[in-house]
């Protein structure tokens, strides 16, 4: 491993060169800009380092498979996503969000660590194997997809029909990274979501409040009304049924939680947050309740006028984004139609709901021999063995990977808490991405044995 190290160390501003053409390439898949071309991009690096390639054509955003035979018949499976997210409000950046810049020992630009760094950080400890051994001790594919900031809409029909090509005995997440001690986290699975825009629309076009305040329905307020019948003061969700197949947290979770650190005074620092809900003051319940309860946030809400000053409208339509953050074993498609029902049964089936798109949750055994591979590998990058995370907050395609196709699914990368994927001035601490590319090197070796 010092020969791997070694190269990585001396080769690290090739790696962050490939790096800053490949986040240099718009691709956002909520604008569906340049998905093709960095498709494409992504297509040719994986040639590169010898990869046989497709560009698997989807409903969507295409796939990009790549695969390569190793001296072992054992197949490692990893899996990354070549979209980011929009880069608005831009006048917040410092430097363009695709045009990447270092400064200060960290690399910003937009998609940098979600999820284009992990990436080529992986590709830089393929081409530190490869230089010193001229071959891959171990099957190694690729799966890259273009829909993981839309929520991989077309992904889990990709994943069902391919099966066989994707065949592995386990898979290395898109994400990964540590926290604010720089310890390295080992997620051991991700929450479910199931995304709606509720939307109204009472009137042909907005008209004059005096108009119409007394007499015509306002989309506004009918909107507001169905928002208010989803929760309660108390936090709980009201729709009947919403929390039948909701799985507490076992012991050996309440377990592995209880040696995390208290991150309650970390929140109030970082987000500025006063008061946390549900009259949560921090240790074990904080960090319990953070992911194994469900949750339904309001992410944002349209209507009427917003600018400055005064203007007398009664609002024709209203919408408002929502999110139900799911636990094990909750399913967006039932959580969808209760939805549907609640609505109806409180009056208010004039609320059309759009479906955005949804996972199931999904969780992979703390003690698999791939994860404890991954877990002992790091403190020799990290000089402190991951910590064991039961599961966290956000979401993703996993369900399809550790129940379709069986696979054990570890996290590994380069995040860390200040890195504010999906905010202005993404960025990546340059030390953390030759750590990344150190541990995966390992991981590739001890696998393939």
């Amino acid at each position: 491993m010092k020969q791997i190290d070694e190269y990585l160390e001396n080769n690290l501003e090739r790696s962050l060169a490939e790096l800053k053409r490949y986040v240099s390439q718009p691709s956002i898949s909520a604008q569906g800009m340049g998905l093709r071309e960095c498709a494409q991009l992504v297509r040719r690096m994986l040639e590169e380092r010898g990869f046989e390639t497709e560009i698997i054509a989807t409903e969507g955003a295409p796939v990009v498979f790549g695969s390569r035979k190793g001296n072992k018949d054992r197949t490692l499976l990893i899996y990354n996503h070549y979209d980011v997210q929009p880069p608005e409000p831009l006048e917040l950046w410092e430097s363009p969000p695709f045009e990447p810049a270092i400064r200060g020992g960290k690399m910003f630009g937009r998609g940098v660590s979600d999820d284009k760094g992990h990436l080529t950080a992986r590709l830089h400890a393929i081409d530190a194997i490869l230089d010193l051994e001229g071959e891959l001790p171990c099957n190694l594919k690729f799966i890259i997809e273009g829909e993981e900031e839309t929520a991989s809409l077309h992904l889990h029909e990709f994943i069902s029909t391919n099966k066989r090509k994707l065949q592995a005995q386990a898979c290395v997440w898109e994400f990964g990274g540590v926290d604010h001690r720089d310890v390295p986290m080992q997620y051991l699975g991700l929450r479910g979501i199931c995304y709606v825009e509720l939307s109204v629309e009472s009137l042909g076009t907005d008209v004059h409040s005096g108009l119409g305040g007394s007499i015509f329905p306002n989309a506004a307020w009918r909107l507001t009304w169905a928002l208010n019948s989803l929760k309660g003061p108390d936090e709980r969700i009201l729709i009947p049924g919403f929390y039948d197949k909701v799985k507490p947290p076992s012991p050996r979770d309440r377990d592995l939680m209880a040696k995390l650190p208290d991150l309650a005074e970390e929140y109030k620092s970082r987000y500025g947050v006063r008061e946390f809900i549900k009259g949560l003051k921090g240790g074990n319940e904080l960090k319990l309740e953070e992911v194994f309860s469900p949750t339904c946030t309001i992410c944002g809400l349209t209507s009427g006028y917003q600018g400055p000053g005064s203007k007398t409208v009664q609002p024709a339509r209203a919408s408002a984004k929502v999110d139900f953050r799911l636990v094990p074993d909750q399913e967006p498609q039932d959580i969808l139609d209760k939805l549907r029902r609640h609505l109806d049964g409180q009056g208010f089936s004039f609320v059309i709901i759009t479906y955005l798109g949804g996972e199931a949750a999904a969780r992979t055994d703390p003690e698999d021999e791939f994860i404890r591979i991954v877990v002992d590998t790091s403190t020799e990058v990290y000089d402190y063995p991951m910590e064991l995370v039961p599961l966290v907050g956000g979401s993703g395609p996993i369900h399809p990977f550790v129940h379709d196709l069986g696979l054990p699914v570890a996290t590994m990368g380069l995040s860390y808490p200040d890195t504010r994927a999906h905010a202005p001035n993404e960025n990546i601490r340059l030390d953390l991405y030759l750590k990344h590319a150190k541990h995966m090197a390992r991981v590739i070796q001890r696998f393939s044995n």
